[in-house]
């Protein structure tokens, strides 16, 4: 045991593996702890789903990913970690009780913004600029505090947001920690850092791996990771991202920098990031709150066309797919050019689904 846990390269598989584990054991208790206390997501006319479902996904995969990393992450090489696990604990309470008792949303916000806090405060987790974007590289302390700031609360909303179908928020998930995971663990040369990301990475892969089974194809024990899992996911995702970008610029010339890294973080989390804008837009365009609840978002638009969650989540996880494969290949453009890129083709791509849905209704509304 002791020669296996002495292969670095290896730890961060240990660390999937059991993260899945805890998680895939943690979850049939829970659904018969949320079945006793009737703690449901309960069917409205805004939900796609039709039946009460456990919401309490989110403690399993809190579960199977805090364990796992507090056992194989070297803390050594990863000092901030105890910040990033407070910060994690914050969020893991302000779903909870969103979950069960519905918090008021600046409550919500004023949690975040402390989970925000500590991490690039205390953590020093923070984009240090531009990264040469319109030719701005250093933005300042204080440029830098709010520009994360803005990044994490953004990318965990985002998160939030789209956990609206079954699978899609786990899926995206486990995409963008496969491929920040995967660039960690091919560059654990340049920094004991990077191997110890790469394990943080796996524990998330394997928490949403467990989770997505019970989400996707349990019947007897299906459940919603509700707040504390889209808020926790979205929390981690906000940390991987801007470590892949700071020692992505920290790299210099070395052969796996990526050049354009903010653009192609943006590629990775194309989901999340480009539906919150459009439908903060759409809301703001009709005199609505940008946080008022609708049917906006391009998985309700699919689902009415498809009627299946499976099916979505399947669409657009191959989409996001195809985003983080253009990313990759087109790391060598500049940030804006990427970045327009990749925004006009998800601007053009999530139309589709609306015009069709609107086709679809003035057809029926013509027949009757």
């Amino acid at each position: 045991m002791q020669y296996l846990f002495s292969i670095p390269k290896l730890i961060p598989l240990y660390s999937l593996l059991l993260a899945f584990l805890l998680t895939f054991i943690s979850i049939p208790s829970l659904v018969d702890v949320a079945r006793a206390k009737h703690l449901y997501d309960v069917p409205n006319g805004r939900t796609s789903h039709k039946v009460s479902t456990p919401t309490l996904g989110g403690m399993a995969i809190f579960a199977g990913f805090i364990i796992s990393i507090m056992i194989f992450l070297y803390i050594p090489d990863i000092p901030y970690i105890q910040y990033v696990i407070a910060g994690i604990i914050i969020v893991y309470f302000i779903g909870l009780k969103d979950d069960v008792i519905a918090i008021a949303p600046m409550t919500k916000f004023i949690g975040q913004l402390f989970a925000a806090t500590i991490i690039i405060d205390l953590g020093d987790i923070r984009l240090s600029g531009l990264y040469g974007l319109f030719g701005i590289t250093d933005i300042g302390y204080y440029g830098s505090d709010f520009l994360t700031l803005f990044v994490i609360i953004a990318i965990v909303n985002a998160f939030n947001l789209i956990d609206g179908i079954d699978g899609l928020a786990a899926g995206v998930g486990i995409l963008a920690s496969l491929t920040f995971g995967g660039w960690f663990y091919l560059t654990a040369h340049v920094s004991p850092e990077h191997i110890q990301l790469a394990i943080m990475a796996s524990a998330m892969i394997g928490s949403l791996l467990a989770f997505s089974w019970f989400n996707l194809y349990s019947k007897k024990h299906k459940i919603f990771m509700g707040d504390i899992g889209s808020l926790l996911l979205g929390f981690v995702m906000s940390i991987l991202a801007i470590k892949f970008n700071d020692l992505n610029f920290a790299l210099g010339h070395a052969p796996l920098r990526v050049s354009a890294a903010p653009a192609v973080s943006i590629g990775i989390l194309i989901v999340p990031i480009y539906d919150t804008i459009r439908v903060f837009v759409v809301r703001l365009y009709h005199g609505r709150s940008p946080f008022s609840a609708d049917r906006e978002h391009v998985h309700h638009y699919l689902v009415d066309l498809t009627g299946s969650h499976k099916k979505v989540t399947f669409i657009m996880l191959t989409f996001n797919v195809l985003f983080i494969a253009i990313s990759l290949l087109l790391s060598d453009l500049r940030i804006y050019q990427l970045t327009l890129i990749l925004l006009t083709l998800a601007a053009i791509l999530s139309s589709i689904p609306y015009f069709m849905i609107r086709k679809k209704r003035k057809s029926q509304f013509i027949t009757v």
